[in-house]
């Protein structure tokens, strides 16, 4: 498969329209207060304005200007004073909402220590190439379960790849694009309908006993909404070890599904993110959007802009 049938796979944008969409999103989220038009918006991603509307609400199933109401009045609600931008902190205080990020079930175990000191040697492994809502990405699984999820750049499948195979340099890996989407599917699709099919998705993950105890305690905490590094080192049992905890989040090897795009720093900034800034960001207006979506009745959105500015 090569990259033009994954960009047009399962109907989800490609790595460059999610690029462009990432984008639109922090120039909303940096320039609400000016409540931009749409054309300017546009602009800054250098779309027409019919193109980037229609772009724009295929992704995130709201239009740019109900997103721009819909941040504006988190904004006004949740403004606090300190080092933390007004939007930061309205996504730790709640932009992201009470609810799970995504409603599939998702169980997690770890590689078995000859599993490990091996290489995966007598593992089968199977990986592919999927459009993703936030671009291309990379899955790789075996019969225990989903072991890899990376987020790649346009061109970056032969690096991703080699990347993997260092991990598991004595498997057997063979490439099934059509499964992989199938995953994807299964993964997005449940987030956002708000449920899933087929029961528990099990991941079976390669990690050091501290890592293992952190990511379960991720899928715990961090599922429900964003957390801070301090309250997941907390939750694993280590408080005070909020540092490497950070490390263990940065070394998932399962994106989304363990949802260290969650994890935001203390003070409310998001903090870093192994695949980028910008897709941390998008994630998390991903998720809210789908948990309260903005009113979508005519002028709607004006009014709820104009009542958040009141």
């Amino acid at each position: 498969m090569n990259q033009t049938d994954l960009d047009r796979a399962d109907g989800f944008i490609d790595s460059r329209d999610f690029a462009r969409v990432a984008r639109a999103i922090g120039y909303i989220d940096e320039h609400f207060r000016e409540q931009p038009r749409l054309a300017t918006i546009a602009a800054s991603v250098r779309l027409s304005e019919f193109h980037f509307n229609r772009l724009f609400r295929r992704w995130a199933g709201v239009t740019p200007r109900q997103y721009l109401a819909f941040v504006t009045a988190h904004a006004a609600l949740r403004a606090l004073s300190g080092p933390a931008s007004v939007l930061d902190a309205a996504y730790t205080l709640g932009l992201s909402g009470p609810g799970r990020l995504h409603d599939l079930l998702v169980t997690l175990d770890a590689l078995t220590p000859g599993e490990v000191k091996t290489g995966g040697f007598g593992v089968d492994m199977s990986y592919g190439f999927s459009a993703t809502p936030f671009g291309t990405a990379l899955l790789a699984w075996t019969s225990r379960g989903l072991s890899h999820l990376a987020f790649i750049e346009p061109g970056g499948e032969a690096t991703a790849q080699g990347e993997l195979s260092a991990l598991w340099p004595n498997a057997s890996q063979d490439r099934d694009d059509e499964q992989a989407a199938g995953l994807a599917r299964r993964i997005w699709d449940a987030a956002a309908a708000g449920g899933g099919e087929g029961g528990a998705l099990q991941l079976a993950v390669r990690g050091t006993n501290f890592q293992i105890k952190v990511w379960r305690a991720l899928l715990e905490l961090g599922s429900a909404g964003p957390t801070t590094y301090a309250a997941l080192a907390r939750a694993a049992g280590v408080p005070g070890g909020a540092q490497a905890v950070g490390n263990a989040v940065g070394a998932n090897p399962v994106a989304w599904l363990i949802p260290c795009q969650n994890v935001l720093r203390k003070d409310g900034r998001l903090g870093g993110y192994r695949w980028g800034a910008e897709r941390k960001r998008a994630m998390l207006a991903w998720a809210s959007l789908r948990r309260f979506p903005p009113a979508a009745g005519p002028g709607a959105p004006d009014r709820a802009a104009a009542g958040a500015a009141r």
